[in-house]
């Protein structure tokens, strides 16, 4: 008899950006998200939690958070840059875990608010203690990790089937 893997998402916002009148896109990094991008590294791999694949939106601010955060990890895991992480809708991000290939066990996700939130919010079906009050209540800050669990394929992330089991943010 065998049972379905547990498999861990973890979500990363980008870490604070300056702002700027010119393109969204290509927006860098304030200072504090400077400061904050390698703690976010820190936390994670205290927690854990050793990422086989990265998926990380193009856009500047989020290249630079997982440059800075990665750095932190003891093992730098497999990072596609994906173009449809930058806006994408919580159905477009849930497509995109739905083609995730199942030899993968461990992901994170390197985007932006509001889809981050949105989606760590819809997946979690439960959360350990107050987790998911706590993150609803921040609203997902820059620099801000949410870990969820399942169980079965890639092909099967949908609303409701995750569990928070950590969430994290360097200001909270």
């Amino acid at each position: 008899m065998s049972s379905d893997p547990t498999r861990r998402i973890v979500i990363l916002r980008h870490a604070k950006a300056e702002w700027s009148d010119g393109d969204d896109h290509e927006r860098p990094l304030a200072d504090r998200g400077r400061k904050d991008a390698p703690v976010a590294g820190r936390w994670l791999a205290g927690s854990g939690v050793t990422p086989e694949l990265a998926l990380c939106s193009t856009a500047a601010r989020t290249r630079e958070t997982w440059k800075l955060a990665v750095s932190e990890l003891p093992e730098r895991p497999r990072t596609v840059y994906e173009e449809r992480l930058y806006e994408a809708s919580l159905g477009e991000l849930i497509a995109l875990l739905n083609e995730v290939s199942d030899e993968v066990a461990d992901l994170v996700l390197i985007g932006h608010n509001p889809g981050m939130h949105a989606l760590a919010d819809a997946l979690a079906g439960e959360a350990d203690g107050d987790l998911l009050a706590r993150m609803n209540r921040s609203g997902f800050p820059t620099a801000a990790v949410a870990v969820l669990t399942f169980s079965g394929s890639w092909k099967s992330v949908e609303h409701g089937v995750g569990r928070l089991v950590a969430f994290w943010a360097p200001h909270a």
